[in-house]
């Protein structure tokens, strides 16, 4: 079984590279305190990362920042705790297809949306949030540096040698987002 499963994630990942060679996105970032849309992709199988995630949305919306997360939920049926909150919406196993490609609504428009930033948090490398963060139009896409950077979707990527944890990932990312801001960046240009 672990055989045929292998195969079809193989095959799921070879249409997602053809699909990513068509693709014709171009690279933007406008700088941190511009950033009006930010999109997150996370595994939502890591129930203890939801406060954290909660207060950064918080976080964003004082700075009048519109944060939409998407998440992939393996289960069958979502946390109470992930329902009737307008800024998360999450998919299931169960909308997937069989190659586990996303098949979901929620899914299709999060990738055809153009936010300013994406940020995936698929510390794990989970395929259907892979594909989502390689075939989104966002501007700028932060994820974590990959073993294969060539391969890789992000614009920007992100090395933590410790132990990952979301809060201090995001920390991470605003840092360097801000850093890219900075005036002697700009003069440089």
């Amino acid at each position: 079984m672990e055989l045929f499963n292998n195969i079809r994630l193989k095959a799921g990942k070879a249409m997602l590279s053809v699909k990513v060679a068509r693709l014709r996105r171009k690279a933007f970032y406008i700088n941190l305190n511009q950033i009006k849309t930010i999109g997150i992709v996370w595994n939502a199988s890591r129930l203890e990362d939801f406060g954290t995630l909660s207060r950064f949305y918080q976080k964003m919306n004082e700075c009048n920042v519109d944060v939409n997360i998407l998440g992939y939920f393996p289960g069958k049926s979502l946390p109470d705790q992930y329902t009737a909150i307008r800024y998360l919406t999450c998919f299931k196993k169960a909308e997937l297809d069989f190659f586990y490609r996303p098949i979901s609504k929620d899914a299709n428009d999060f990738i055809k949306h153009r936010f300013d930033v994406l940020i995936d948090i698929n510390f794990e490398k989970l395929f259907p949030l892979l594909y989502i963060s390689s075939l989104s139009l966002a501007g700028l896409k932060v994820g974590l540096c990959t073993s294969e950077p060539a391969t890789s979707p992000f614009d920007l990527m992100i090395e933590l040698r410790n132990s990952i944890s979301v809060d201090k990932y995001l920390e991470q990312v605003l840092f360097y987002l801000d850093m890219i801001n900075s005036k002697s960046v700009k003069t440089a240009v």
